[in-house]
Protein backbone atom coordinates (compact mmCIF):
# COMPACT_ATOMS: atom_id res chain seq x y z
CA UNK A 1 0.00 0.00 0.00
CA UNK A 2 1.63 3.41 -0.86
CA UNK A 3 2.01 6.27 1.47
CA UNK A 4 -0.05 9.26 1.60
CA UNK A 5 2.77 10.97 0.10
CA UNK A 6 2.47 8.83 -3.22
CA UNK A 7 -1.17 8.28 -2.96
CA UNK A 8 -1.64 9.77 -6.77
CA UNK A 9 1.35 7.83 -8.32
CA UNK A 10 0.58 6.37 -11.74
CA UNK A 11 -1.96 8.92 -12.24
CA UNK A 12 -2.53 12.38 -14.69
CA UNK A 13 -4.08 15.28 -13.31
CA UNK A 14 -5.22 18.93 -15.14
CA UNK A 15 -5.43 21.83 -13.48
CA UNK A 16 -6.27 24.93 -15.63
CA UNK A 17 -5.07 28.07 -14.80
CA UNK A 18 -1.53 26.63 -13.10
CA UNK A 19 0.80 29.35 -14.42
CA UNK A 20 0.24 30.90 -11.10
CA UNK A 21 -1.51 31.82 -7.24
CA UNK A 22 -3.74 28.43 -6.35
CA UNK A 23 -3.91 26.62 -9.59
CA UNK A 24 0.22 26.80 -9.11
CA UNK A 25 -0.23 25.83 -5.70
CA UNK A 26 -2.46 22.52 -6.25
CA UNK A 27 -0.82 21.37 -9.43
CA UNK A 28 2.31 21.32 -7.39
CA UNK A 29 0.48 19.20 -4.29
CA UNK A 30 -0.60 16.81 -6.83
CA UNK A 31 2.46 16.29 -8.05
CA UNK A 32 4.12 16.41 -4.55
CA UNK A 33 1.69 13.38 -4.02
CA UNK A 34 2.90 11.16 -6.91
CA UNK A 35 0.33 12.29 -10.13
CA UNK A 36 1.95 13.23 -13.37
CA UNK A 37 0.33 17.22 -13.38
CA UNK A 38 -0.09 18.53 -16.40
CA UNK A 39 -0.42 22.62 -15.92
CA UNK A 40 -2.66 24.11 -17.87
CA UNK A 41 -2.96 28.10 -18.84
CA UNK A 42 -3.75 30.31 -21.47
CA UNK A 43 -0.31 31.65 -21.06
CA UNK A 44 2.16 29.89 -22.19
CA UNK A 45 5.39 31.42 -20.63
CA UNK A 46 4.06 31.20 -17.19
CA UNK A 47 2.78 27.52 -17.40
CA UNK A 48 5.86 26.66 -18.98
CA UNK A 49 8.08 28.21 -16.49
CA UNK A 50 5.69 26.68 -13.72
CA UNK A 51 5.97 23.41 -14.87
CA UNK A 52 9.67 23.58 -15.79
CA UNK A 53 9.98 24.78 -12.05
CA UNK A 54 8.17 21.69 -11.04
CA UNK A 55 10.19 19.20 -12.99
CA UNK A 56 13.89 20.61 -12.14
CA UNK A 57 12.28 19.42 -8.54
CA UNK A 58 12.42 15.86 -9.55
CA UNK A 59 8.55 16.50 -9.89
CA UNK A 60 6.44 14.85 -12.82
CA UNK A 61 4.86 17.91 -14.96
CA UNK A 62 4.35 19.14 -18.33
CA UNK A 63 2.37 22.09 -19.77
CA UNK A 64 -0.04 23.18 -22.37
CA UNK A 65 -1.55 26.02 -23.44
CA UNK A 66 -5.01 26.78 -24.62
CA UNK A 67 -7.36 29.15 -24.28
CA UNK A 68 -10.85 27.12 -22.40
CA UNK A 69 -13.45 29.25 -24.20
CA UNK A 70 -12.53 27.54 -27.68
CA UNK A 71 -14.14 23.88 -27.93
CA UNK A 72 -11.79 23.39 -30.94
CA UNK A 73 -8.46 24.09 -28.70
CA UNK A 74 -9.79 22.63 -25.71
CA UNK A 75 -10.72 18.90 -27.35
CA UNK A 76 -7.05 19.68 -28.84
CA UNK A 77 -5.55 20.08 -26.02
CA UNK A 78 -7.01 16.80 -24.64
CA UNK A 79 -5.82 14.65 -27.79
CA UNK A 80 -2.44 16.02 -27.07
CA UNK A 81 -2.22 15.43 -23.28
CA UNK A 82 -3.57 11.66 -23.91
CA UNK A 83 -1.12 11.53 -27.03
CA UNK A 84 1.67 12.32 -24.43
CA UNK A 85 0.36 10.56 -20.81
CA UNK A 86 -2.27 7.77 -21.98
CA UNK A 87 -4.62 8.58 -19.66
CA UNK A 88 -6.57 11.26 -17.85
CA UNK A 89 -7.27 10.70 -14.29
CA UNK A 90 -7.81 13.99 -12.34
CA UNK A 91 -9.63 17.46 -13.76
CA UNK A 92 -9.34 20.01 -11.41
CA UNK A 93 -11.26 23.26 -13.18
CA UNK A 94 -9.57 26.29 -10.98
CA UNK A 95 -9.01 28.68 -14.26
CA UNK A 96 -11.34 31.42 -13.89
CA UNK A 97 -11.16 35.18 -15.61
CA UNK A 98 -10.92 37.95 -13.40
CA UNK A 99 -9.08 40.99 -14.29
CA UNK A 100 -8.51 44.35 -13.58
CA UNK A 101 -10.57 45.27 -16.67
CA UNK A 102 -13.22 42.64 -15.97
CA UNK A 103 -14.03 43.99 -12.46
CA UNK A 104 -14.31 47.28 -13.87
CA UNK A 105 -17.30 46.03 -15.88
CA UNK A 106 -18.45 43.88 -13.34
CA UNK A 107 -20.88 45.63 -11.27
CA UNK A 108 -23.91 45.33 -10.29
CA UNK A 109 -26.79 44.39 -12.89
CA UNK A 110 -27.91 47.92 -13.82
CA UNK A 111 -24.16 48.83 -14.82
CA UNK A 112 -23.22 45.96 -15.63
CA UNK A 113 -21.11 45.32 -18.94
CA UNK A 114 -22.63 42.78 -21.35
CA UNK A 115 -19.05 41.91 -22.35
CA UNK A 116 -17.97 41.16 -18.94
CA UNK A 117 -21.22 38.60 -18.55
CA UNK A 118 -20.25 36.92 -21.27
CA UNK A 119 -16.76 36.76 -20.37
CA UNK A 120 -17.23 35.50 -17.43
CA UNK A 121 -18.95 32.61 -18.11
CA UNK A 122 -17.31 31.15 -21.36
CA UNK A 123 -14.09 30.94 -19.18
CA UNK A 124 -16.01 30.35 -15.75
CA UNK A 125 -18.77 28.11 -16.72
CA UNK A 126 -18.56 26.87 -20.41
CA UNK A 127 -14.68 26.31 -19.84
CA UNK A 128 -15.39 23.49 -17.04
CA UNK A 129 -18.16 22.05 -18.97
CA UNK A 130 -16.02 22.05 -22.22
CA UNK A 131 -12.82 20.30 -20.87
CA UNK A 132 -15.23 17.56 -18.53
CA UNK A 133 -17.24 16.81 -22.08
CA UNK A 134 -13.69 16.24 -23.98
CA UNK A 135 -11.90 14.35 -21.54
CA UNK A 136 -15.06 12.13 -20.08
CA UNK A 137 -14.72 9.74 -22.38
CA UNK A 138 -11.39 8.71 -21.62
CA UNK A 139 -11.79 8.85 -18.26
CA UNK A 140 -14.84 6.57 -18.44
CA UNK A 141 -12.81 4.32 -20.38
CA UNK A 142 -10.37 3.84 -18.40
CA UNK A 143 -12.77 3.18 -15.86
CA UNK A 144 -13.41 6.57 -14.06
CA UNK A 145 -11.58 9.24 -12.39
CA UNK A 146 -11.99 12.58 -10.58
CA UNK A 147 -13.35 16.32 -11.37
CA UNK A 148 -12.46 19.01 -8.98
CA UNK A 149 -14.38 22.39 -9.54
CA UNK A 150 -13.34 25.69 -7.90
CA UNK A 151 -16.04 28.14 -7.12
CA UNK A 152 -16.45 30.90 -4.71
CA UNK A 153 -18.40 32.23 -2.15
CA UNK A 154 -20.09 34.52 -4.25
CA UNK A 155 -21.91 31.61 -6.02
CA UNK A 156 -23.51 30.81 -2.88
CA UNK A 157 -24.71 34.81 -1.51
CA UNK A 158 -25.31 37.96 -3.02
CA UNK A 159 -22.74 41.01 -3.04
CA UNK A 160 -22.67 44.68 -4.08
CA UNK A 161 -20.82 43.86 -7.27
CA UNK A 162 -18.71 41.30 -9.07
CA UNK A 163 -22.60 39.59 -10.56
CA UNK A 164 -21.13 37.81 -13.64
CA UNK A 165 -18.29 36.25 -11.34
CA UNK A 166 -21.09 35.00 -8.68
CA UNK A 167 -23.95 33.94 -11.58
CA UNK A 168 -20.79 32.11 -13.54
CA UNK A 169 -19.38 30.64 -10.26
CA UNK A 170 -22.93 29.49 -9.19
CA UNK A 171 -23.54 27.77 -12.39
CA UNK A 172 -20.33 25.64 -12.14
CA UNK A 173 -21.66 24.19 -8.50
CA UNK A 174 -24.35 23.16 -10.29
CA UNK A 175 -22.43 22.00 -13.37
CA UNK A 176 -20.58 19.79 -11.06
CA UNK A 177 -23.90 18.16 -9.69
CA UNK A 178 -24.56 17.59 -12.80
CA UNK A 179 -21.81 15.97 -13.36
CA UNK A 180 -22.02 13.71 -10.87
CA UNK A 181 -25.50 12.60 -11.44
CA UNK A 182 -25.11 11.57 -15.07
CA UNK A 183 -21.61 9.62 -15.18
CA UNK A 184 -21.19 8.59 -11.43
CA UNK A 185 -22.11 4.99 -12.17
CA UNK A 186 -19.69 5.08 -14.49
CA UNK A 187 -16.95 5.77 -11.92
CA UNK A 188 -17.24 9.56 -11.92
CA UNK A 189 -16.69 11.81 -8.56
CA UNK A 190 -17.45 15.40 -9.39
CA UNK A 191 -17.36 17.90 -6.33
CA UNK A 192 -16.83 21.62 -6.15
CA UNK A 193 -15.38 23.57 -3.84
CA UNK A 194 -16.70 26.94 -2.56
CA UNK A 195 -13.31 28.95 -2.26
CA UNK A 196 -13.03 31.93 0.56
CA UNK A 197 -10.31 34.96 0.27
CA UNK A 198 -6.97 33.17 -0.27
CA UNK A 199 -3.35 35.11 0.33
CA UNK A 200 -2.02 34.37 -2.85
CA UNK A 201 0.60 36.06 -4.17
CA UNK A 202 -1.92 38.71 -6.81
CA UNK A 203 -4.25 39.16 -3.13
CA UNK A 204 -1.14 40.56 -1.38
CA UNK A 205 0.37 42.49 -3.77
CA UNK A 206 -3.40 44.03 -4.64
CA UNK A 207 -6.00 43.97 -1.41
CA UNK A 208 -5.54 47.51 0.31
CA UNK A 209 -5.32 46.17 4.19
CA UNK A 210 -8.40 47.41 4.91
CA UNK A 211 -10.03 45.11 3.11
CA UNK A 212 -7.91 42.30 4.40
CA UNK A 213 -9.14 43.32 7.72
CA UNK A 214 -12.96 43.37 6.70
CA UNK A 215 -12.67 39.68 5.53
CA UNK A 216 -10.80 38.46 8.17
CA UNK A 217 -13.48 39.51 10.69
CA UNK A 218 -16.10 37.38 8.89
CA UNK A 219 -13.88 34.33 8.69
CA UNK A 220 -14.25 32.11 11.64
CA UNK A 221 -10.57 31.16 11.60
CA UNK A 222 -8.10 33.76 13.36
CA UNK A 223 -6.16 33.89 10.11
CA UNK A 224 -7.32 34.29 6.15
CA UNK A 225 -6.19 31.07 4.13
CA UNK A 226 -3.10 30.06 1.74
CA UNK A 227 -3.14 28.73 -1.53
CA UNK A 228 -1.68 25.69 0.15
CA UNK A 229 -5.16 25.36 2.24
CA UNK A 230 -6.88 25.20 -1.30
CA UNK A 231 -4.49 22.55 -2.88
CA UNK A 232 -4.55 20.16 0.06
CA UNK A 233 -8.50 20.15 -0.06
CA UNK A 234 -8.11 19.52 -3.77
CA UNK A 235 -5.54 16.49 -3.34
CA UNK A 236 -7.86 14.80 -0.71
CA UNK A 237 -10.77 14.90 -3.30
CA UNK A 238 -8.58 13.65 -5.92
CA UNK A 239 -7.42 10.23 -3.78
CA UNK A 240 -9.42 7.15 -2.88
CA UNK A 241 -9.68 8.83 0.47
CA UNK A 242 -12.39 10.73 -0.78
CA UNK A 243 -13.93 7.92 -2.67
CA UNK A 244 -17.25 8.15 -1.35
CA UNK A 245 -17.64 12.07 -1.99
CA UNK A 246 -19.44 12.69 -5.20
CA UNK A 247 -21.63 15.63 -6.21
CA UNK A 248 -21.00 17.45 -2.76
CA UNK A 249 -20.50 21.42 -2.47
CA UNK A 250 -17.41 21.98 0.16
CA UNK A 251 -16.94 24.98 1.46
CA UNK A 252 -13.08 25.86 1.92
CA UNK A 253 -13.36 29.59 3.46
CA UNK A 254 -12.24 29.65 7.31
CA UNK A 255 -16.18 29.49 8.11
CA UNK A 256 -16.71 32.51 6.19
CA UNK A 257 -20.18 31.39 4.76
CA UNK A 258 -21.24 29.41 7.75
CA UNK A 259 -22.48 32.06 10.08
CA UNK A 260 -25.26 34.77 10.48
CA UNK A 261 -24.32 38.15 8.16
CA UNK A 262 -24.97 40.03 11.69
CA UNK A 263 -22.15 38.20 13.16
CA UNK A 264 -19.54 40.87 13.43
CA UNK A 265 -21.85 43.56 14.42
CA UNK A 266 -23.51 41.41 17.59
CA UNK A 267 -19.49 40.34 18.45
CA UNK A 268 -19.76 44.50 18.85
CA UNK A 269 -22.59 44.67 21.00
CA UNK A 270 -21.66 41.71 23.41
CA UNK A 271 -18.69 43.06 23.85
CA UNK A 272 -19.60 46.46 24.56
CA UNK A 273 -22.56 45.10 26.83
CA UNK A 274 -20.22 42.56 28.39
CA UNK A 275 -22.24 39.67 28.02
CA UNK A 276 -24.07 37.63 24.76
CA UNK A 277 -27.46 37.04 25.51
CA UNK A 278 -29.80 38.29 23.17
Amino acid sequence: MSSRNEDLAGRVAIVTGAGQGIGHEVATVLAERGATVVLADILGDKVDAAALALGERGLKADAIAFDLGDEAAVADAVVRIVGRHGRIDIVHNNAAYQTNEQRAGDLDVIHLDTGAWDKAFTVNARGPMLLCKHALPTMIAAGGGVLIHSASGFGLLGEMTLTAYGASKAALINLSRFLATQYGKQGIRSNVIAIGFVLSETAVESTPQVVKDVLLDHHLNPELGSPRDIANVVAFLASDESRFVNGALIPVDGGFTAHQPTMVDFQKLFAAAGSNQL
